[in-house]
């Protein structure tokens, strides 16, 4: 989807913990509340909602319409697909076709305490959010083989990559590496304390070749965006942030073990087709925030936006300059899902928008950028968002 009809006027993140034993409901109210805030808008101006949420251990939007007594024109309800971000897109897709005028896309989640109340390994896939614990869809194949959880195709799908293309742990090492510094600088993430090639390697492994930082986080979180219509942006009290295009494309067969490349995954069709619903190239690209759930999915995002050539993700974050802050492309300034923890997606989007709006403060990139993209899952469902900052 092309679009200029749709602007970004407000974020809001509600407090973060590894495990607050706060309610889903309480961590959304707080972290809308702040994005009204930040767009200078009260609950009066909220005509439309959408909420992320997947399973039984998140807020549904008529939840939080309830609670916050909102009054709505337009609402939705969105699981896993097409990419964590639905939520959103259904948000842009609102105010571009007159539905409404202010929507709030939103998401919570107490993954966090849940697992700490379960104890590690008690927490199967779902289980975690209340789901039950019998094996469904995809899973019910899967974890007979000890295949817990994504990060075990992940895993034989870096394992491809390393054999294809000569890629190396300690080329994907940067990736937590450069975001632990990053995290450093950002007072709301989880680990902040410096992180060495040296504690890299003497990590446990987890399932090869991903060791224990190459895994995000699983914590408590609120995560709040407004979406405005132009002229409704128009009233916001900072430059509305433009949603210049978006994509959720899937050309290939959506599996784990019959994907037809599994040196890649479902992010190399969202990143193609991204760039032929906008006039910005590759190249035009300020600051990146992308999934890592597994550090190798951020390393096949750029490949697949053509922020490098097939194959060369690893050459292309060797070393670790170029996707630091002050290189030519920051990647994951706050620290990412693997330092600030796990938002299933949806800590990209906020943090895009603080960098261009330039309130980064210490971990703000010094090249003023004014084009963000955002890319959201990439195994088996992707996502991705192109924003642009008034400059542009």
């Amino acid at each position: 989807m092309a679009t200029d009809s749709a602007y970004v006027t407000g974020v809001g993140l509600s407090s973060v913990g590894r495990s607050l034993f706060r309610t889903p409901l309480d961590l959304a109210i707080e972290a809308v509340s702040r994005a009204l805030d930040d767009a200078g808008l009260s609950r009066q101006d909220v005509d439309g909602l959408a909420a992320f949420n997947p399973d039984q251990g998140s807020v549904g939007a008529l939840q939080l319409q309830d609670a916050m007594g909102l009054e709505l024109s337009w609402f939705a309800q969105c699981d896993i697909g097409p990419s964590q971000l639905s939520a959103l897109f259904e948000a842009c897709a609102a105010v571009e076709t007159g539905r409404a005028s202010h929507v709030v896309a939103f998401h919570a989640s107490v993954e966090g305490s849940a697992r700490a109340r379960m104890g590690r390994g008690r927490s199967l896939p779902g289980s975690a959010m209340g789901m039950p614990e019998r094996a469904q869809g995809w899973q019910q194949w899967t974890l007979p083989f000890g295949a817990v959880s994504a990060g075990h195709p992940i895993a034989i799908y870096a394992q491809r990559h390393m054999h294809l293309y000569g890629t190396t742990r300690e080329q994907m090492a940067q990736i937590p590496l450069v975001q632990r510094a990053n995290a450093a600088l950002n007072p709301n993430a989880i680990y902040r304390e410096p992180l060495t090639m040296e504690d890299y390697f003497s990590a446990r492994m987890i399932t090869d070749p991903f060791c224990l930082f190459d895994c995000d986080i699983p914590i408590d979180f609120g995560t709040a965006v407004v979406v405005s219509a132009p002229d409704a942006a128009r009233s916001t009290r900072k430059p509305p942030i433009r949603v210049a295009a978006t994509s959720t494309a899937a050309r290939s067969r959506s599996s784990w073990d019959q994907f037809d490349d599994l040196s890649t995954m479902m992010c190399r069709d969202v990143g193609a087709d991204l760039w032929t619903r906008t006039d910005f190239r590759p190249q035009d690209v300020d600051v990146a925030q992308l999934y890592d759930g597994f550090s190798f999915i951020a390393l096949a995002w750029p490949e697949a936006l053509g922020l490098c050539e097939r194959g060369e993700g690893g050459p292309f974050i060797e070393g670790g300059q170029r996707i630091s802050r002050d290189g030519p492309l920051p990647l994951n300034t706050n620290g990412g899902q693997l330092s600030a923890g796990r938002m299933h997606g949806w800590g990209y989007v906020g943090e895009a928008c603080t960098q261009l709006w330039g309130e980064g403060g210490e971990r703000q990139i010094p090249s003023s950028p004014r084009l963000a993209v955002v890319g959201s899952g990439g195994g088996i469902f992707a996502g991705a968002l192109l924003l642009a900052g008034d400059a542009t």
